[in-house]
């Protein structure tokens, strides 16, 4: 059981929330548990959606490459809740768990990710592991397979999340949608994702 209470769904109706938590139905991350928890403190809420969603679907980088980072970072927070949701739209572009596993495996010996992906998962690897060693001779390789943009959007990207996997594992929360889009209450939730 997260540590939070959630907001019940019906005191959601007449929220703009409410909308939110059907954005979430069909883009499973994050699911509607984010938001009420969240539902606490509405504004924010909303605009965590809105940092998440930007940061996740829009920009140059690519969807697939993203949701794999999300999903490493997750792990490396020890966090349950984000670490057990995949991204509808990454799984639409023909994401597979077998690739999302290479990623958050030793991604580097994998011939199957190009130079650019693997400097992408050693940035979302090290941002956090070692920052010292994020300097300008890693940026300087990164400048050879991404536009300054780019290494923008990824370093967002990598320090919102991770920040919001962390914060979200503290919680002790799970999703509350199984792999087939089954709602579960919290008490199953945590029986079927805790590993």
């Amino acid at each position: 059981m997260p540590h939070i209470d959630m907001v019940p769904l019906e005191s959601l109706a007449q929220s703009s929330l409410r909308s939110l938590v059907d954005q979430a139905r069909d883009l499973k991350v994050p699911d509607a548990l984010f938001f009420q928890i969240m539902a606490h403190a509405p504004g924010y809420s909303e605009a965590l959606f809105d940092a998440l969603h930007r940061s996740h679907v829009d920009g140059n980088v690519d969807h697939k490459l993203k949701e794999i980072i999300r999903v490493r970072l997750a792990r490396q927070a020890q966090d349950p809740y984000f670490s057990n949701l995949r991204s509808q739209m990454a799984k639409d572009a023909g994401l597979t768990e077998e690739r999302i596993e290479a990623g958050c495996g030793e991604f580097e010996k994998d011939k199957k990710f190009t130079k650019a992906e693997k400097w992408a998962l050693k940035y979302s690897e090290i941002m956090y592991t070692e920052p010292n060693t994020v300097f300008v001779d890693f940026y300087e390789e990164g400048k050879k397979h991404y536009s300054e943009a780019e290494i923008m959007e990824l370093g967002a990207f990598i320090a919102f999340h991770y920040g919001m996997q962390v914060f979200m594992g503290t919680l002790n929360a799970f999703p509350i949608q199984d792999e087939d889009g089954n709602l579960l209450t919290p008490a199953e939730s945590e029986k079927h994702f805790r590993k």
